[in-house]
């Protein structure tokens, strides 16, 4: 059962493509998210950071690295937790696995439950499940500015720290 799964997981990564995710996030969709986060945080503290990826590499797949995993990985080696008030957090897409992750720095945590960020996680995925990427995404993304904006809400004090642009691997 256990090998079963595994290797139906491992074909899952080997034939989701960059070009799965281009077909899911054209060019105009980032464009878009990239305006949407922009526009959140002008009314919030957080810094939110958003990483595409197709599908994890063999060796990640059979080692039995989840998407959670990954996440936290990506959130620390590209310094999302790195940021003044650490109020990062991390929108992470596994278009393999069908999993969206949301890591969030510990200023952020604090003051967030666990389930409000489930909810934004299953907005986005029943989006994806009928094949709509651009709204499902966009539409999650408001939840979450909202949320970051009535729990994190701007003081005036906000720099920008970290890049609003998608991040497709």
């Amino acid at each position: 059962e256990l090998v079963m799964r595994t290797l139906s997981r491992l074909f899952k990564h080997l034939f989701t493509t960059g070009l799965a995710s281009r077909r899911a996030f054209p060019n105009a969709t980032l464009q878009d998210i990239q305006t949407v986060i922009a526009e959140g945080e002008r009314q919030h503290r957080a810094e939110v950071r958003m990483i595409i990826e197709p599908s994890l590499s063999a060796q990640a797949v059979l080692s039995g690295m989840s998407s959670r995993e990954r996440a936290c990985e990506l959130f620390s080696d590209y310094r999302i937790w790195d940021t003044e008030e650490n109020c990062g957090v991390l929108v992470y897409i596994n278009l393999a696995d069908h999993q969206v992750e949301i890591v969030a720095d510990r200023g952020v945590g604090r003051v967030i439950a666990a389930k409000d960020w489930t909810a934004i996680c299953n907005s986005m995925t029943r989006g994806f499940a009928h094949g709509d990427f651009h709204d499902g995404v966009l539409a999650a993304l408001r939840q979450l500015n909202t949320l970051l904006q009535q729990h994190y809400p701007d003081d005036g004090s906000r720099q920008n720290q970290l890049s609003d642009r998608p991040l497709m691997l």
